[in-house]
């Protein structure tokens, strides 16, 4: 099983000492994978905590939480949109049987809708093999 979060963070680099220049506005984007934890272990829900529709559902959370990937201060992050979890079938169908478990959890008739109101259609299967 192997998935990832991926998000753009837009951020902005300063130099931290002196006699070092950034060519252009210091604004660069760079695309960020997160290791999506194995269904039903610590940190799972991360996609219920973090996401709406397939998209941040909270900007200020997005971008504290890309500073801390990245090791960067927080004023140094512009902006964080989340592009899909690429995942492969076996932990897709792990994440579904663990939704499956409780659909109460994520006020949901099936899983279907759970998946849809939290990742939207941001869901990228790839053969992993």
């Amino acid at each position: 099983m192997d998935a990832a979060y991926v998000f753009r963070v837009r951020l902005r680099l300063e130099p931290a000492t002196g006699g070092v220049r950034v060519d252009g506005d210091g604004e660069t984007t760079v695309t960020v994978s997160r290791d999506a934890p194995e269904p039903g272990t610590e940190g799972w829900l991360f996609f219920r905590n973090t996401l709406w529709r397939g998209e941040v559902g909270d900007d200020e959370h997005a971008r504290r939480l890309a500073a801390d990937w990245l090791g960067e201060p927080l004023n140094a992050i512009e902006a964080v949109s989340f592009r899909e979890l690429r995942t492969d079938e076996a932990y897709l169908e792990a994440l579904k049987a663990e939704i499956a478990d409780d659909l109460e959890a994520f006020n949901a008739d099936d899983v279907s809708e759970v998946l849809s109101k939290y990742l939207g259609s941001s869901i990228h299967v790839v053969d992993r093999a």
